[in-house]
């Protein structure tokens, strides 16, 4: 049997709406360092973006290395992989691999080109062996690929390419998997294929508001078929939800802690594998203690301000709570037209209660005409026909379904006063 954990996208050393995540870091370090203990599994992988930034804080690398470090003192015997993802700097989280393949933990960032302009498919191969003994498994070490990192597809009996970033990544894990193959025929009993990945799978439910695009333009997806049957299990990263494909054996662990407001119904956990000699026995859900809550106002879609701040005034709080688990709060205001005390309302309500505010979204009501204030078609002179306050009055009317009141007008006015005096001076 052979035990692992599967996790990914930590983002250590996130800046949350300007709040410090360090607090959530730290708790969830020390359980996963508790569970590690309890379950003692014998390889741990951890599928990229390790930091939030590529520029991480010396406070995140620091909580990275001690937790670490805390890790091969009480386990000295397990192993651990971690490849890079998008939001790393691939060659900084690389950097110390010597010394800390030392201590049993294997960093995988780059992609190595030899001499011949050929990758160096054996760098991605990590031998996981069973008390210093038997290799139990090959652990395919693949991290987040560029578009400089992938072979350029060349073999005739390929289809040709339609997008040659999307195949080379495909040819890259052939290659991968023929090398492990080859290096698997050579022990016995033959050791089992686990592969990683930091990327986007077809079909895989994504949150916007924190998973960055990896390539501009969306043409990012690979199919499920780039894995080849011979894995016997696929650990990815990238998407923040767990979820799996190919009936279990291809998965995203998601991330430990929820990285946006859109986050906050995920069940963020790390996935336990039991394995035979040959397959996938077990997958289990070790989930995540939450350390801080995020809280929405209104929980399912937003409301006029008065309503916000009636519920707000009535929100139950937890007074006991030391302020670095304070809930982070989204208030989700409906506008009905411009309000510049909008926020200090909010505040306000808010007064004395074990909170912080994090954001305030803005739900604007739009007309069932989605029509442009100006036609794309007209010439500069008919331009030039067109004032100010007809353009002002136009999106106004779009954006409110109704006309500015006087006190509105008026600062319209003292503003393009104001601006034509500027032009006029220049």
């Amino acid at each position: 049997m052979l035990k692992v954990f599967h996790t990914a996208d930590w983002h250590l050393g996130q800046s949350f709406c300007g709040f410090d995540r360090d607090f959530e870091h730290a708790r969830f370090f020390e359980w996963l360092l508790a569970s590690l203990e309890s379950h003692r599994p014998d390889v741990m992988i951890v599928s990229g973006d390790i930091f939030d930034t590529i520029n991480p804080s010396a406070v995140s690398q620091k909580r990275l290395y001690d937790f670490l470090s805390k890790v091969s003192l009480v386990l000295p015997e397990m192993q651990i992989v971690l490849t890079a993802g998008n939001h790393d700097a691939a060659a900084r989280l690389e950097a110390p691999a010597p010394l800390l393949c030392s201590m049993n933990i294997h960093v995988v960032g780059t992609v190595l080109w030899n001499d011949q302009n050929e990758i160096e498919y054996d760098k991605f191969l990590i031998p996981i062996r069973k008390e210093k003994a038997e290799v139990a498994a090959i652990v395919l070490a693949v991290p987040f690929l560029r578009p400089s990192d992938v072979p350029y597809v060349q073999d005739a009996n390929i289809q040709v390419a339609i997008d040659p970033y999307l195949d080379g990544i495909v040819e890259l894990y052939r290659k991968v998997t023929e090398a492990a193959l080859k290096l698997a025929s050579q022990h016995s009993p033959t050791p089992l294929l686990i592969a990683m990945g930091h990327c986007h799978v077809s079909g895989g439910d994504e949150s916007r508001d924190s998973e960055r695009r990896i390539i501009i333009g969306g043409s990012e997806s690979i199919g499920v078929s780039t894995f080849s049957p011979d894995i016997a299990y696929v650990a990815l990263g990238h998407l923040h939800k767990t979820q799996s494909f190919d009936h279990g054996r291809i998965r995203y662990s998601g991330s430990p802690i929820p990285l946006s407001f859109a986050e906050s119904h995920y069940r963020h956990q790390v996935i336990k594998l039991t394995f035979s000699d040959s397959d996938l026995l077990l997958a289990e859900e070790l989930l995540v203690p939450r350390a801080v809550q995020l809280l929405k106002v209104p929980e399912k879609s937003s409301a006029i301000l008065s309503e916000v701040i009636e519920q707000l005034e009535s929100l139950p709080v937890d007074k006991t709570l030391p302020p670095e688990q304070h809930p982070f709060l989204e208030v989700r205001v409906r506008e009905e037209g411009p309000d510049p005390t909008r926020r200090r309302k909010i505040e306000q309500a808010l007064e004395g209660k074990p909170l912080r505010l994090a954001s305030i979204k803005i739900d604007t009501p739009r007309s069932d005409a989605d029509t442009d204030l100006l036609d794309p078609n007209l010439d500069q002179n008919a331009l030039d026909w067109i004032q100010p306050e007809e353009v002002f009055l136009g999106a106004y009317e779009q954006k409110y379904q109704s006309a500015p009141d006087d006190k509105v007008l008026k600062a319209f006015h003292e503003v393009l006063q104001k601006v034509l005096h500027t032009e006029g001076n220049e």
